[in-house]
């Protein structure tokens, strides 16, 4: 077990030794990825903005959804999906980055535990925009800076440790196993509906609640809205916060290891 986690953390240090050459081609699959087309960038926004809308009309205007406490409808509803389209879109991407960029599996210079990464980078440069939307809303509706907000911080470093496990697990396994990517694709749709995004985990019975509670992304968006609408601190869940990180290294260990084993065939396969 020791050496499990002596091989996974060295391993994880060594791709984050690499920043520079990461951040060069983050900025390069952000371009190629959106400024190939007319719209270029506004492609990047578009779809996201399109599904908030469409949930907000659906929620607000024709169920006539009430705030959720003494908050928005609209503010708590982004503060939710922000983190989440992140997450989705970035695990996503991340899967496919060996299969995409299979022409760098051969070079012997090139450091291929990068490649998730790659695709987590570029996608959290849209992230960084959202979390700006999400506070220029907060502002419309009257909802003032608070300390408290400096812990989306917190969960950004930590949906960021979970992706580097997720992806290092399933990139890995989508080189071998073509189904993967489809795999994950319901994984997501499935997580949607049942991490509390649209809807609130108090409509479910407590005795349920603990079943929705073991799901990692649930920390993360409770976190966000916690942070940024509700002004309570982390530390005001510790068995919460423990089983994330729990679940989260056991994820992160498995992926670095299962990828360190799996890499010196991925040449033979691509």
């Amino acid at each position: 077990m020791l050496r499990f986690f002596l091989v996974s953390f060295s391993f994880v240090a060594d791709v984050f030794r690499s920043w520079r050459l990461l951040v060069q081609f983050a900025k390069r699959d952000f371009k190629s990825k959106y400024f190939g087309s007319y719209l270029g960038l506004l492609w990047a926004f578009v779809q996201p903005f399109i599904t908030i809308m469409i949930f907000w009309f659906v929620f607000q205007v024709g169920f006539k959804s009430k705030p959720v406490g003494d908050v928005p409808f609209l503010v708590w509803l982004l503060a939710g999906m922000v983190p989440w389209f992140f997450f989705s879109e970035a695990w996503m991407n991340a899967t496919n980055s060996i299969i995409e960029y299979k022409f760098l599996v051969n070079k012997v210079v090139f450091r291929v535990s990068l490649l998730p990464l790659v695709k987590i980078m570029s996608s959290f440069v849209i992230h960084v925009f959202f979390i700006f939307v999400l506070f220029f809303f907060m502002a419309v509706y009257g909802i003032g800076f608070s300390f408290y907000n400096l812990q989306i911080v917190y969960y950004i470093f930590a949906m960021l440790v979970l992706l580097l496990g997720l992806s290092f697990l399933t990139s890995a396994l989508m080189v071998f196993l073509k189904d993967i990517g489809q795999v994950i694709g319901m994984f997501i749709q499935f997580g949607f509906w049942g991490t509390p995004i649209f809807w609130s985990l108090h409509i479910i019975p407590e005795k349920y609640r603990i079943f929705f509670k073991f799901n990692p992304v649930y920390y993360i968006t409770e976190g966000f809205r916690e942070s940024l609408l509700y002004r309570v601190g982390f530390w005001e869940h510790p068995w919460l916060t423990l089983n994330f990180w729990v679940v989260t290294l056991i994820i992160l260990i498995a992926g670095t290891v299962i990828f360190n084993r799996l890499r010196p065939h991925f040449a033979d396969v691509i």
